[in-house]
């Protein structure tokens, strides 16, 4: 029975290890919002790239100045 527990933490712990490789390597939605909502604003492909790269902080800038 012990072992058998056992098995099912590792699958779990794998699991778990594959997801957050999967968020590593992706783009945040935070990025995709903060370059739509800098992209509607400015028309700039450079001041998008920056958003994205400010993420979340530019879109709580957004929210709270506009």
């Amino acid at each position: 029975m012990r072992r058998h527990t056992s098995e099912v933490r590792k699958v779990k712990k794998e699991r778990k290890m594959g997801n957050k490789t999967v968020i590593k390597s992706g783009i945040s939605f935070g990025s995709v919002l903060a370059i739509t909502i800098s992209w509607s604003v400015n028309h700039s492909i450079i001041w998008a790239i920056i958003h994205g790269c400010l993420s979340w902080l530019y879109v709580i800038y957004y929210a709270i100045f506009r």
